[in-house]
């Protein structure tokens, strides 16, 4: 029976340059990548060399210690280059697509009429089983595993995050495809996460699953957060999280028997001359994309993702593996004298330091200026207000600092990975790196308890 949560902890933040619903074709992709540095604890294994000839569908490289899972090419191409940086770390292996779109293939069938076995395999040999992450920990997905539920969002609440209803507006026969190859791998329910708002969406005719709605700030649209107030993990719970577009990718690879990884995402921010949305492909190089849409090439920050959770790129880099949006900000690299002092009429603040929160709908322009360094790291009970669950945060990190394996258990760290603790950091006084102390922690319980 679908229930209703409001939440009022958290915390918009209003940035201008939210994408226009337009949506045009993206130059066609010279170049794409995968990047194992996007999966937290991958130690990957190469399954191709330089110069080789691939389809889309064919393997780049497997993880060590799950060989079966594959990571595969968005296009058929040539492998162009496998970039490594220190200790010989591989960090993105680089396609030159041909732009023949050639796919190996796969089963086409009904995925209500196969067994779990049959769908395992198809997502394994395609490389769309990376997609599937578990919680505890956020980490890849184990195929030996079965998770008690399966939850998705159907909404991204992020700064200028896309618009959901817009992206996959043409794409309810792929959802309904891939939820049925889902319910294959679960015993449980597969939880999907409404705004309460869309009562007739994309995602509201959607069968075999169990709709939740939500209202309220950011982070509501984080499939952690809604999985805290449906059905919270505690120590030897096992659930699993996939994005919405890979439920589209997964639809597509069963109705088609191809892997086609086309994708719309959402180029947002300031620094862009019109934002809207384009239509290109599964890890894009971002310099076709972004030439010539933005405004000060020298002065800005490009971020694969949103600005809270996303990576800082190069232009002539590659789109991450789960962002859907890509943010350009300016970089803020100047100094501003006495910038403490002013009124702060056109600045945003978590809390009403400034007198720009007496106007509750002005976006603004914020640059990637962090305003200070770090400093003691105090209980000031700032972390709480934007934190939409039953947790002490500041105490959790603490005892990650200590490594206290105990009271990291004991203060819920089984339920949250770094984006959970974005808006944290964010609001952090003391300018505490709260996601890399999040994974550092998460790293040490795996270690210690595996």
């Amino acid at each position: 029976m679908s229930k209703h949560f409001k939440l009022k902890r958290g915390l918009d933040i209003r940035l201008k340059g939210i994408a226009e619903a337009v949506l045009e074709d993206a130059p066609a992709a010279k170049t794409v990548a995968l990047k194992p540095t996007d999966f937290p604890g991958l130690t990957p294994k190469l399954k191709v060399k330089a110069e080789a000839q691939v389809k889309a569908g064919d393997a780049l490289f497997f993880d060590k210690y799950n060989p079966e899972v594959l990571f595969t090419s968005p296009v058929s191409g040539t492998v162009k280059a496998v970039n490594r940086g220190e200790r010989r770390k591989i960090l993105e292996v680089v396609v030159e697509a041909d732009r023949q779109n050639e796919s190996l293939e796969f089963t086409k069938a009904d995925p209500s009429s196969l067994s779990r076995e049959e769908i395992k395999e198809q997502l394994l040999k395609s490389g769309l089983w990376p997609f599937i992450k578990q919680r505890p920990y956020g980490v890849l997905a184990k195929p030996t595993d079965v998770p008690a539920n399966i939850f998705i969002s159907g909404f991204d609440s992020a700064p200028l995050a896309p618009e959901y209803e817009f992206v996959f507006e043409s794409e309810q026969s792929a959802l309904q495809s891939g939820i049925n190859a889902l319910a294959k791998l679960t015993d449980g329910n597969i939880f999907l996460g409404l705004p309460s708002n869309q009562e007739n969406g994309v995602f509201s005719t959607l069968k075999n699953v169990e709709v939740n709605t939500f209202s309220g700030p950011h982070p509501v649209g984080n499939v952690g957060i809604q999985i805290h107030h449906v059905s919270p993990v505690n120590k030897g719970d096992l659930v699993w999280t996939i994005p919405a577009q890979a439920l589209v990718f997964i639809g597509r690879l069963f109705e088609t028997g191809k892997l086609d990884l086309s994708k719309t995402i959402a180029l947002t921010g300031s620094e862009v001359k019109t934002p809207k949305y384009y239509k290109t492909v599964h890890g894009t190089n971002l310099s076709e994309l972004l030439n010539g849409k933005t405004k000060e090439e020298n002065t800005e920050r490009i971020i694969s993702g949103n600005v809270l959770t996303g990576t800082k790129v190069a232009k002539d880099e590659f789109l991450g593996f789960f962002d859907q949006q890509i943010t350009v900000i300016p970089e803020g690299d100047q100094y501003e004298f006495m910038g403490w002092a002013a009124p702060g009429i056109n600045k945003f603040s978590a809390g009403k330091t400034f007198f720009s929160s007496l106007f509750p709908k002005k976006q603004y322009t914020l640059n990637a200026n962090m305003n200070g360094g770090e400093r003691a790291f105090v209980l000031s009970g700032q972390y709480e207000k934007v934190l939409p669950m039953d947790l002490l945060p500041v105490f959790l990190l603490k005892s990650i600092l200590v490594n206290d394996i105990d009271k990291m258990e004991q203060l819920g760290i089984y339920e949250v990975i770094e984006e959970d603790f974005a808006l944290c950091e964010y609001a952090c006084t003391s300018k505490i790196k709260v996601q890399d102390i999040l994974r550092e922690g998460i790293n040490s319980m795996i270690k210690e308890l595996g």
